[in-house]
């Protein structure tokens, strides 16, 4: 009983250890959640002039935004995204292509009314119109052409113009305090993983599987399912192609062995009966000589 025990404990601590420093290096590379937001109803939002397809939620002051189909929200220079406005936040490894179109200074153009020298009469849509109607808006581009964002005198940028307003603000971004610690934590989470693969007991770890596969022996069970699978069809392929020839040579002869005794009884049975009309009529020959 003792050994018993005593064996169930090492066994324990063997599977756990591996396990444990697994999950150190995970956690130590890993990126905090932004902290959540409280919602007493569900947001309003408005559509952001020469920015196609985002909507922002103006009443926090946590940017939150939506885009394509997903709630969009920056903290502490990473960027994460959900299906819900208040929680199921994932890390998103890029900066959203719709961000470097939003003009940093839209708060105050939104609090003012004012879009830039123009009269800004922004609509606020709820949240359920938002989720009803948005994939039209988009296809339709509906905030630009019909309602042109509610800016009075609208006039939207030539190409060339927005292009750099692009480029100046994804500099703009990338000189942030906080995006440049997040670069830092990249940089410094690449080595860390670079360092855990070439440690020798992860490259043994990782190439077991592959010796293992490679093994001649081990029971059926324990081998993958594809070798069994191909060690399957490798013994029933001779099988079905003798079942496949056995019908094309056999019926045949079976079908015409009978039709050749059939052949055969037929010309006896007809020799017969010519033989045995001759026979009477040679019979019948005699019997009228004999009676002139």
């Amino acid at each position: 009983m003792k050994k018993w025990l005593l064996g169930s404990i090492l066994l324990a601590l063997a599977l756990v250890s591996p396990i444990s420093s697994m999950a150190e290096v995970n956690v130590s590379i890993g990126f905090p959640f932004p902290p959540a937001v409280v919602f007493t109803t569900p947001p309003e939002v408005i559509p952001l002039p020469d920015a196609y397809g985002v909507y922002v939620v103006p009443d926090y002051d946590v940017e939150i935004f939506f885009w394509n189909g997903w709630w969009w929200r920056p903290w502490e220079g990473r960027w994460y995204r959900s299906y819900y406005y208040d929680r199921g936040w994932a890390f998103y490894r890029y900066v959203p292509q719709f961000y470097y179109d939003i003009d940093p200074g839209w708060r105050g153009y939104y609090r003012d009314h004012d879009w830039h020298g123009h009269r800004w009469d922004y609509e606020r849509i709820p949240y359920q119109r938002l989720h009803s109607n948005w994939k039209n808006w988009d296809r339709n581009r509906y905030w630009e052409r019909q309602k042109t964002w509610g800016v009075q005198s609208y006039q939207g940028r030539p190409q060339k113009q927005r292009q750099e307003l692009r480029h100046q603000r994804q500099e703009q971004y990338q000189q942030r305090p906080e995006v440049r610690r997040h670069q830092q934590e990249q940089q410094e989470q690449r080595k860390q993983q670079k360092q855990y693969r070439q440690r020798p007991d992860v490259q043994q770890e990782r190439q077991r599987p592959k010796q293992y596969q490679q093994r001649p022996e081990g029971p059926p069970q324990e081998r993958s399912r594809h070798e069994q699978q191909r060690q399957y069809e490798e013994r029933r392929q001779p099988q079905a192609q003798q079942q496949q020839r056995q019908p094309r040579v056999e019926e045949p002869r079976r079908q015409q062995e009978p039709r050749q005794e059939r052949s055969q009884s037929r010309d006896q049975q007809r020799q017969g009966e010519s033989k045995r009309h001759k026979s009477e009529g040679k019979s019948d020959r005699g019997d009228e000589e004999r009676g002139r």
